[in-house]
């Protein structure tokens, strides 16, 4: 079975633009907790959140309440910087998933070029995984960075989809296969593969192609979609057609 992984910090963007100052409100809205709940309720098998170095969306304590309050497994998303590892180790999510960040960018591009940091971000993936944590790399499909993560002792990549997402016709067909080769060889390497970035239900069965998938985190379509039949809906619309997936 393939699983899901609900992102949601577009729900703590939407909050951030009106109470990113007065977070104790009482009208602080939307309630991300709600929106996790809902999420599980819905059948969603992980909760992801970004926690960023410039706070956009996330904040340190909304990490510490999802951990505490959660059914599912957390899965934190990070760049690799000392605060922010520090506080992986304090809350202890079920999983990390360590990403690229820019200050500049609107949402995470790209995949961790893993062989040109493989010193950093194989002391910080021994460090998590000393804690009991399992660590995913967020990668471009890349034969050389599926090497890299097995050798910086990652249990788990995750594939950036967000070329495939964009692309069309004969450009995403060639993408898919880009993700077909990587996945291939990552479970060769006895990492799990997960997929995310972009992808919504008129794109996914795209990706179906692709073998030994795991899970895929998806965020902003399913928000997005939210909008107008509720988050519920919306997570249930993307499972029915993820269960589609031959595996």
């Amino acid at each position: 079975m393939l699983h899901l992984g609900v992102n949601i910090d577009h729900v703590a963007t939407l909050r951030q633009a009106r109470y990113a100052t007065m977070l104790d409100s009482p009208n602080a809205e939307p309630v991300l907790l709600d929106a996790a709940r809902e999420s599980e309720a819905a059948g969603a098998h992980s909760i992801t959140v970004h926690l960023r170095a410039d706070r956009r969306h996330i904040q340190d304590a909304d990490v510490y309440l999802l951990k505490r309050e959660l059914k599912v497994k957390l899965n934190l998303e990070m760049g690799n910087t000392p605060e922010i590892l520090d506080i992986a180790l304090q809350v202890k999510p079920d999983f990390v998933c360590l990403v690229p960040e820019n200050r500049k960018e609107i949402t995470t591009e790209g995949g961790l070029d893993v062989p040109s940091h493989a010193a950093a971000l194989k002391e910080t993936t021994t460090r998590l995984k000393a804690a009991g944590i399992r660590v995913s790399f967020f990668v471009d499909p890349v034969r050389d960075h599926m090497y890299a993560s097995a050798d910086c002792g990652a249990d788990m990549v995750e594939l950036h989809t967000g070329t495939f997402a964009n692309a069309v016709g004969a450009e995403r067909q060639a993408e898919v296969a880009r993700l077909v080769e990587a996945a291939a060889q990552a479970h060769d390497l006895g990492l799990q593969v997960n997929a995310g970035h972009g992808l919504t239900t008129n794109n996914v069965r795209d990706l179906f192609a692709v073998p030994h998938l795991a899970e895929l985190n998806i965020g902003h379509s399913l928000v997005s979609r939210a909008i107008t039949v509720g988050l519920r809906a919306s997570i249930g619309e993307m499972l029915a057609v993820m269960s589609e997936y031959p595996g």
